[in-house]
């Protein structure tokens, strides 16, 4: 049997509180298929449009949404993911996330965990193309990439208000190309 492209890799999927989160299930099938590791963290906004018991099912590992949940596997979830990370993908990656990562904010799971990973970090911008075009969410992107972190979209697509325009988030497959690249890079 062909050894998969992600054999023995463990991806953290951050997931945040927008309409695209959807999405992230596709992208944490996508990587299992490859053969990682994944495992799941999300904000609190990113449960109302997706359950946590969704990405436990696909990725066969406890989600944490609550950095001190008393029945977490883990004694600080975002520090052993983090530390355990080959590659930290936030996906989607909502105005508030990006500008909470630019600041060096830790105040979720999410966040917490970028600061606690020491593995390349990707994220996949996704928001209504005003707030993307804003320029602070523009300087807190120009941040993060001189920080290293991996920006991935978003794309010109249909959004949630029903325009055609930037924001919207890159497809799981593209999200996987660049994941896949950055690994094979290292």
């Amino acid at each position: 049997m062909a050894k998969a492209r992600l054999d023995g890799k463990v991806i953290v999927v951050g997931v945040t509180g927008g309409v695209a989160a959807f999405k992230a299930a596709h992208l944490v099938t996508g990587l299992r298929k490859l053969g990682a590791e994944v495992h799941v963290v999300m904000t609190a906004g990113a449960t109302q449009f997706v359950a946590a018991l969704t990405f436990r099912a696909l990725s066969q590992h406890p989600v944490v949404v609550d950095m001190w949940d008393p029945h977490s596997p883990y004694d600080e979830a975002h520090v052993a993911l983090g530390e355990r990370a080959s590659l930290y993908v936030i996906a989607p990656a909502t105005a508030h996330t990006l500008a909470k990562l630019a600041l060096g904010l830790a105040d979720d799971a999410v966040s917490a965990t970028a600061l606690a990973t020491r593995a390349p970090v990707v994220v996949a911008p996704a928001m209504a193309d005003s707030m993307y075009e804003h320029p602070t969410t523009q300087d807190h992107l120009q941040s993060l990439r001189r920080r290293g972190v991996h920006i991935t979209g978003p794309v010109v697509g249909w959004l949630a208000s029903g325009k055609e325009a930037v924001g919207r988030m890159a497809e799981p497959e593209a999200i996987i190309d660049e994941i896949c690249a950055i690994l094979e890079a290292r």
